[in-house]
C-alpha cells in the first residue's frame, strides 16, 4: 500500500509533505506526492517547481522513504482528481494541509480540503503548519 500526499509550495504544503513523510517512514509505506495543476493555464502558483519537488524527493529518502511524484491536472475539480488518484493507486491514508478560512471564505470559494475529508473512501491526516 501507498500514502497519497497533495503538494502545493506553501508552508501549508510542507506541513503536509513533512507529515506524509513522518507517516510512510513509521508504515513503511511508499510515498506518493501528487502536483496537480489546472489544465490550460499557463501560471498556476500551486504548481511546484522542478527544485521543490527534487527537494522533497530527497527529503523522503533520506527518511528511508521511497516517493514518487503523480504530476496531474484537473480541469473543474481538484478535489474530485485528487481522490480519483487516491482510489486509483489504493491509498492506505491521505494527507492534507489545512489553512485557516473564514466561514465566508469558504462558502464562497468552497474548499478542496473539506471536501476531500467528507468524501474520500480512505483515512484522511490533515495538518496544519506551525
Amino acid at each position: 500500500m501507498s500514502i497519497i500526499v497533495g503538494y502545493v509550495p506553501t508552508n501549508v504544503g510542507e506541513a503536509a509533505v513533512t507529515a506524509a513523510i513522518s507517516e510512510a517512514k513509521m508504515r513503511q509505506e511508499e510515498l506518493l506526492i501528487v502536483n496537480s495543476a489546472r489544465a490550460g493555464s499557463l501560471v498556476d502558483k500551486n504548481t511546484a517547481s522542478a527544485e521543490d519537488l527534487e527537494r522533497i524527493l530527497g527529503n523522503a529518502s533520506q527518511a528511508g522513504v521511497q516517493a514518487k511524484i503523480l504530476e496531474s491536472s484537473y480541469r473543474d475539480d481538484l478535489a474530485e482528481e485528487f481522490l480519483g488518484l487516491a482510489d486509483q493507486h489504493n491509498v492506505s491514508l491521505i494527507v492534507i494541509g489545512l489553512r485557516q478560512r473564514s466561514q465566508v471564505g469558504k462558502f464562497i470559494m468552497g474548499s478542496h480540503a473539506q471536501r476531500i475529508l467528507l468524501q474520500a473512501q480512505h483515512p484522511v491526516l490533515a495538518v496544519k503548519p506551525e
